[in-house]
């Protein structure tokens, strides 16, 4: 039998920490997201490929931003993922040098891990045979190396997790995280998702699949939630970190709450590898948990930041289930408009998206959207962001595989 929730389990959102196609740190991704200002351009790696077209990270030198002896020892998921924690810390006001590292914990999501460099050491081995594959690989390329560059780099020593639920990574990560702080087991998590898998061998893949746009003569145009004229997403990078706390503990020490993950569900389709149940039942039970779990009705909530990944089959199922459970009501929004797909990384990328719109009173646009899909059937935010009051807000997140993980945010 399910145990029913009788009293809230809020936590603070004391710090968030954003590396994506819009820009390194909070400020550059607010200015981005919040103008619905696409990022997608022509991408040199992927020229000759079928799609050649991505959502990099402009500006990013992780030697400058690193140090290039330690950058070297990384794949460039880890380097984004530190960063972004990096920013976490310091936006909550932490200092590393002064917390118990044994009760601070970590959780990242991602769907592939460090790709990039297994593909590159891999092509040597076919090539120049074993003699000439990095000694590195094996602390690069594996899932967990993100959370274990982190635990080094802000010496947190508690419980160190990695989650891929593909790309619902991001939020199962935040909703792993906050059962940690429930079970007291840390005092602080820092929680988020991390992707860099944009090497030409997945792209290929995914364009084989049908699930990229093809929108070739106009990049930054391709990735259009639920617009009439969608054809697939665009893939993107990055990373997003969340330091978590309990919020008694963040009231006692002072801590700016810039937002509470008041819920959180999951849920699995088991119905197709790739596509979502068009019936969107998986989805609705995840969202309807994640509701149950923070004691919040559907009529209570303000805005949700949709999956909205711009494929056809993804944005019609998703907002069907939007519209069955809350109605025409809330303020709808796709960020991958703006950042494209972050893959293992977009659940986290739009966690902080969600925060920042309910700390701020202001859901950003849904970029490209010129002539909503009639099969649309809920209030797309477009053209511009929309000042309101948010009393509660979802974030979706659903992945290959069936995999559903999704949260609920409250005001601080």
């Amino acid at each position: 039998m399910r145990a029913v929730r009788t009293e809230r389990f809020d936590v603070a959102v004391t710090g968030v920490g954003l590396v994506t196609p819009a820009g390194i740190g909070v400020e550059a991704n607010v200015e981005r997201v919040w103008s619905g200002t696409a990022t997608a351009a022509r991408d040199p790696e992927l020229t000759g490929l079928p799609v050649d077209f991505s959502c990099r990270v402009p500006g990013f030198d992780a030697g400058a931003l690193l140090g290039r002896r330690t950058a070297v020892r990384m794949d460039p998921i880890s380097h984004f993922g530190v960063v972004a924690a990096r920013q976490a810390v310091q936006d909550a006001s932490l200092d590393p040098a002064a917390w118990d590292g044994a009760r601070v914990g970590i959780v990242m999501g991602t769907s592939l891990g460090g790709w990039s460099t297994v593909e590159r050491e891999h092509g040597k081995h076919l090539s120049d045979g074993p003699g000439f594959v990095s000694p590195l690989l094996m602390v690069m390329g594996p899932v967990n190396m993100t959370a274990g560059y982190i635990a080094m780099d802000l010496k947190a020593l508690g419980p160190n997790q990695v989650v891929s639920t593909a790309c619902a990574s991001g939020n199962t990560a935040i909703g792993y995280a906050r059962a940690l702080l429930e079970s007291g087991a840390c005092d602080i998590v820092l929680a988020g998702g991390a992707e860099a898998a944009m090497s030409p061998t997945a792209m290929a893949s995914l364009a084989r699949a049908g699930a990229l746009s093809t929108r070739s003569d106009d990049p930054a145009g391709a990735s259009r939630p639920f617009d009439a004229d969608r054809d697939g997403f665009v893939a993107g990078e990055g990373a997003a970190v969340l330091v978590l706390e309990r919020v008694e503990d963040a009231r006692v020490r002072g801590a700016r709450v810039r937002a509470r993950i008041s819920g959180f569900g999951a849920s699995a389709d088991g119905h197709h590898a790739s596509a979502p149940d068009p019936t969107g039942g998986g989805a609705e039970r995840a969202i309807r948990a994640a509701l149950a779990d923070a004691l919040i009705e559907p009529g209570e909530v303000d805005h949700v930041n949709a999956h909205g990944t711009s494929t056809p089959l993804n944005d019609k199922t998703e907002s069907g289930v939007i519209r069955r459970v809350f109605g025409e009501r809330p303020a709808v929004t796709s960020t991958k408009g703006v950042v494209g797909h972050l893959l293992g990384a977009a659940g986290a990328a739009e966690a902080v998206y969600t925060v920042l719109a309910v700390e701020q009173g202001l859901v950003p646009p849904t970029a490209n959207l010129s002539s909503l899909d009639p099969e649309v059937q809920v209030d797309v935010v477009a053209k511009e962001a929309r000042p309101m009051r948010i009393g509660a807000a979802v974030n979706n997140s659903f992945g290959f595989g069936g995999q559903n993980a999704v949260i609920a945010v409250t005001p601080a």
